[in-house]
């Protein structure tokens, strides 16, 4: 079952970073088979690394804690804050070859949370279908966040192929209709992680 886990680095912590880099990317090349998303998020202008994603298949709950935790740069204090919850795959392909942005390997990561709506299985996943048709094909990632027993969607976590302000126009609509009111969303520059 795929996990979303989500880790802020805490401020000026650059160096550290890359003191641990190779400790992270073995650890997590020990995952490479059940990593659906990985990547760093970045500051606004592109440069600085501001935190991990990862969506991974895990067994349970508990897996996606020690999964989280036992990584090396939040057992070396790296991080500030962690998020990690359970998630359905609506979408998942690479980034299109020719964008409509000016950046044309500019990614965001688009996040938003909800209270708990019951989920609606064709909009969810269960038709294996995005819902609505012919999503924007900018759209390279969508999963809804849903609790653990997958009953309720509480959010959404998308990369989009385009600039942050671009991306939060592309998803807005989709996240308003999964959470069946208008949702609060967080765009952060992001790139595919993993070694070279």
């Amino acid at each position: 079952m795929p996990f979303y886990v989500h880790a802020q680095d805490r401020p000026g912590i650059a160096t550290e970073l890359l003191d641990l880099a190779e400790a992270h990317w073995s650890y997590m090349d020990r995952f490479d088979d059940r990593l659906i998303l990985r990547g760093p998020t970045l500051s606004d202008d592109g440069t600085e690394h501001t935190g991990s994603v990862h969506v991974v298949d895990l067994d349970d709950r508990a897996g996606a804690e020690r999964f989280a935790t036992e990584e090396p740069y939040w057992l070396a204090g790296l991080y500030g804050h962690l998020t990690t919850a359970r998630t359905v795959v609506l979408l998942q392909r690479e980034p299109t070859g020719s964008p409509l942005t000016s950046e044309p390997d500019a990614l965001t990561l688009i996040t938003g949370q909800w209270t708990p709506e019951p989920r609606n299985a064709d909009d969810t996943g269960e038709t294996g279908q995005l819902p609505g048709v012919g999503p924007d094909s900018r759209l390279s990632f969508v999963a809804v966040l849903v609790d653990d027993n997958q009953s309720r969607t509480t959010g959404i976590v998308s990369v989009v192929q385009a600039l942050p302000d671009e991306a939060l126009k592309t998803v807005q609509p989709l996240a308003d209709r999964l959470a069946g009111e208008p949702v609060a969303l967080t765009a952060q520059r992001w790139c595919r992680g993993g070694r070279s």
